[in-house]
């Protein structure tokens, strides 16, 4: 199996480095040879899951921080979100339809099912302390 190459972006848990992160997604993606679409759709994942771990797993305590990694192995980017809040557990998630977003008018929901969709594979990790969402696209 190929070596993994990584780069780690540490941040606070905070809306504010939501643009810092896309630009480093952005960077190394281009660097990996994806095209624009293809970049977009990182990022887009890659915002969404940073996005609940400040809302979610942090609940929007700015004091915390967590990391952005990614590597590459082969034809594929991995890009993980590591964290130490409360955990996710993806097995008690009911993913919600159009149909139930729409009649509670809801806005929001769609971040896993968007991340699920615009990404080839989707892990949720917890190891101690540790909650790891491990992202891959390929090239």
């Amino acid at each position: 199996m190929p070596s993994i190459k990584e780069h780690t972006l540490r941040v606070g848990a905070s809306t504010n480095e939501l643009e810092r992160i896309r630009h480093f997604v952005a960077d190394h993606a281009r660097d990996f040879g994806f095209d624009d679409h293809d970049i977009h759709d990182i990022q887009l994942a890659v915002d969404e899951a940073c996005t609940n771990v400040i809302k979610h797993a942090y609940q929007y305590k700015t004091d915390n921080q967590f990391c952005v990694r990614i590597g590459t192995r082969g034809n594929e980017m991995l890009v993980s979100i590591i964290d130490n809040g409360k955990p996710f557990d993806p097995d008690a998630y009911n993913m919600p339809t159009t149909q139930d977003q729409l009649n509670q008018k809801k806005r929001s929901g769609y971040g896993i099912l968007l991340i699920r969709k615009l990404m080839d594979n989707v892990e949720y990790r917890k190891r101690n302390s540790r909650n790891e969402i491990r992202m891959t696209k390929k090239r």
